[in-house]
């Protein structure tokens, strides 16, 4: 299976870095597993909401740049599906049984994600109504996807 995660903006905190890390050493027993940053759209800190549309839009298009026609993709979005670690798990589980061995996860920046991506997106996942930084979830998310390789594997990790 072939993970990634395709992201707006670098990962500056060190301790970020060596969590993700960490997880990413993890799941090479797994799946061929990368992390793909697309440059963040500078914008002053109050927008219109037609220039946040702009930003969101000229993002958007680097991270569409980045996904492979065969991929399923899930949007990470407040507005998508939650699902437990267990409900993730056998998703990941169906999607290699019914012929989807390459996914991407899509994080967008500060502003969300572009009506193009979610429209791109095969499905939305959500981590809850919590606002995350976006560093942070990168971390999050890539934990997951190893945790829901352990589930799958029956492994203790998960308890």
């Amino acid at each position: 299976m072939n993970i990634k995660i395709v992201c707006v903006g670098k990962l500056k905190e060190k301790y970020l870095k060596q969590g993700i890390s960490e997880y990413a050493k993890r799941l090479t027993k797994f799946c061929k597993f990368e992390i793909i940053e697309v440059p963040d759209e500078k914008a002053p800190e109050k927008l219109s909401s037609a220039e946040m549309e702009g930003v969101k839009t000229k993002e958007g298009i680097r991270i569409i740049d980045k996904l492979k026609d065969k991929e399923y993709v899930y949007a990470l979005a407040i507005e998508g599906q939650e699902r437990s670690s267990e409900e993730f798990a056998q998703e990941l589980a169906n999607l290699a049984t019914y012929g989807h061995s390459d996914l991407a996860f899509v994080i967008g920046g500060s502003l969300g994600l572009s009506k193009a991506v979610m429209q791109r997106s095969n499905a939305q996942i959500s981590f809850g109504r919590f606002t995350l930084p976006h560093q942070l979830m990168r971390m999050v998310l890539t934990e997951q996807i190893y945790r829901g390789f352990m589930i799958n594997a029956g492994s203790p990790y998960h308890k």
